[in-house]
């Protein structure tokens, strides 16, 4: 399944958005534009749904109802994140999604909410505040989504949104894990805290199979490696080993803590591309990679997609990247531009914007195309040093 739509209101950056999905989307925009904040709607869906989560919980990691609110909100103040899923790209919509939240208007003001609407293939299931939310309002501090004695007729939603898969992983944590506190079970662990454990808690034959894939693909991109494997210390820690050549015959074991970033980072969107089914976020999957692997980014996103047995998996990327968007394959529908004015930050997809569609007609890639839409007017008056 892929979300084929989604619709914001007063979510963070964005007024009002009603953007449709596709199989593969990148989401371009100026800085501070709300990229990030796009990738969190689907994200906190998931932190509702997902065992230990709940609207409270999500709410309260981002700060409160108030920090997700936009700024631009006024007469409808109410925080609304709407999907439709389908079966695949260009099919109807076989689930509709609607959560909005408000804040409660006595007591403790805590956030509830203001409604939570459920149709599968047209047919209601859910229309909140029903009965038993009027006789208590307590009810209301909780979704029926996160609660599995309520989500019966809808549950393949709940576990649809749990299996998103969100990725920001950062070298340094990934290399010294212990050193950053916290817990490594937050949504996914984006930032790789226990990426090496939840490599080698993957059966055997798959573990296999997936590291000979991007051992394959490190060749190419770091010619000095050899091979990569996964192994453990005396303490039974986990780790990635690869051998790296060079005067010497047998050439040196290195662990993961001697990667450069960019090879942990290319390391970490491989295995996320070879890993699951559920719908990927990728945030700025170009950082610390050469300017000719990102330009190969999309290719090796697509044939992954296309090699799934079980069908595309839904991928949606935020960049900056002139080198990503450089792919020729990459056609204006499946790139969202985002543009902040004074009412919010705007989004639609660039195929409703005649001059970026003229461009790539002609010949240019999306980035030559749309890229420029992304740059700030004043720009050329930033001056740093003179």
């Amino acid at each position: 399944m892929l979300v084929s739509n989604i619709v914001l209101q007063n979510w963070r950056n964005f007024a009002h958005a009603d953007v449709r999905l596709l199989n593969r989307t990148f989401v371009i925009g100026p800085n501070a534009s709300g990229k990030s904040n796009f990738l969190d709607s689907l994200r906190f869906l998931q932190d509702v749904a997902k065992q230990g989560g709940g609207l409270q919980k999500s709410l309260e990691s981002r700060g409160g109802l108030s920090k997700v609110r936009c700024l631009a909100a006024r007469q409808f103040p109410d925080v609304v994140i709407g999907v439709k899923i389908a079966e695949g790209v260009g099919k109807h919509a076989i689930w509709e999604y609607e959560l909005g939240l408000k804040q409660e208007a006595h007591g403790k003001h805590l956030p509830i909410v203001a409604f939570e609407r459920v149709r599968h293939q047209g047919n209601v299931l859910l229309d909140r505040p029903d009965e038993g939310d009027k006789e208590d309002r307590f009810r209301l501090t909780q979704t029926h989504l996160e609660q599995v004695n309520a989500n019966r007729k809808f549950r393949p939603i709940s576990e649809f949104f749990e299996g998103f898969n969100y990725l920001h992983l950062v070298p340094q944590i990934l290399r010294f894990p212990k050193q950053f506190g916290g817990s490594s079970e937050f949504t996914g662990d984006p930032f790789g805290r226990g990426f090496l454990r939840r490599i080698s808690q993957t059966q055997a034959n798959v573990r296999k199979a997936r590291l000979r894939k991007i051992e394959q693909a490190l060749r190419i991109a770091v010619p000095q490696l050899s091979s990569l494997a996964d192994t453990q210390d005396e303490d039974g820690n986990p780790h990635l080993q690869a051998i790296y050549t060079h005067w010497r015959s047998l050439g040196a074991n290195q662990r993961e803590d001697q990667f450069s970033d960019g090879t942990l980072r290319l390391i970490g969107l491989l295995w996320s591309l070879l890993e699951g089914d559920s719908v990927l976020l990728l945030e700025e999957p170009e950082l610390s990679l050469n300017a000719g692997i990102i330009s190969k980014l999309p290719g090796i996103m697509f044939r992954i997609q296309k090699e799934r047995k079980k069908g595309d998996r839904q991928i949606i990327v935020s960049t900056h990247s002139p080198e990503l968007l450089s792919d020729r394959g990459i056609i204006p529908q499946e790139v969202l531009l985002l543009r902040p004015d004074s009412e919010g930050t705007k989004i639609e997809a660039c195929s409703d914007k005649q001059d970026i569609v003229d461009l790539v007609d002609q010949g240019m890639s999306i980035g030559e195309a749309a890229l420029p839409h992304t740059q700030p007017e004043n720009v050329d008056q930033l001056q740093l040093f003179r």
